[in-house]
């Protein structure tokens, strides 16, 4: 070719600018994502391993947790009076002769003081349907009225505010048979002197 574009030499003129610098741009936006990739990946294992994840959980509020069910401790047993320490009257408010009686002996042998044994009054004879009524002071509800119900479980219970005394009245009623077992009186008791603890909800995780 002629004029200023006239080959001399061995060389040849450079047509266009030189690629390198583009090429160092490619590889330093790549070396910079592949880092960050690699540096995401690192937490996430780091946040695995160390618990991250149960942390943010518990900071979200706690809708895991679940309640739990923990056993109160057990209570004190209650102060009840012994059976020798409560006076029974047994009266009889059925037809049947000698119930009375027979009651009173088998309480006296299971420790219960014996009052008066006969007849109930007018106000309960021929009136009292199921087996027994088992009648205190006010003052029995919570004592000795639960005592003496350990031997006649189904008998109604009733307090008379009016009534003198600590001693208590068993009316025999048209349906009572006999007593309850000793062995269940005793059980009853004892459960009554120390009842079982109430399970109480807490909330855990």
């Amino acid at each position: 070719m002629g004029g200023k574009y006239r080959i001399k030499g061995n060389k040849y003129p450079r047509m266009r600018r030189p690629r390198r610098r583009g090429r160092l741009v490619v590889l330093v936006v790549a070396s910079a994502a592949v880092l960050g990739v690699g540096g995401w990946g690192t937490l996430q294992l780091i946040d695995v391993f160390t618990g991250g994840g149960r942390e943010a959980s518990a900071a979200g509020g706690g809708t895991d947790c679940a309640p739990a069910t923990k056993a109160s401790p057990s209570p004190s047993p209650k102060a009840l009076p012994e059976p020798r320490a409560i006076t029974v009257n047994v009266l009889n408010a059925t037809t049947r002769s000698g119930l009375a009686k027979k009651t009173a002996d088998e309480l006296k042998k299971r420790g219960f003081k014996i009052g008066d044994v006969g007849n109930a009054p007018k106000q309960y004879d021929k009136k009292v349907k199921g087996p027994g009524v088992l009648l205190g002071p006010a003052s029995a509800l919570d004592t000795s009225l639960p005592v003496l119900g350990t031997q006649l479980p189904d008998a109604e219970r009733r307090t008379d505010a009016a009534r003198k005394g600590a001693g208590l009245d068993l009316v025999i009623g048209d349906a009572f048979k006999a007593l309850a077992k000793k062995p269940d009186a005793d059980r009853a008791l004892t459960e009554l002197a120390r009842p079982e603890p109430a399970p109480s909800s807490k909330k855990g995780c």
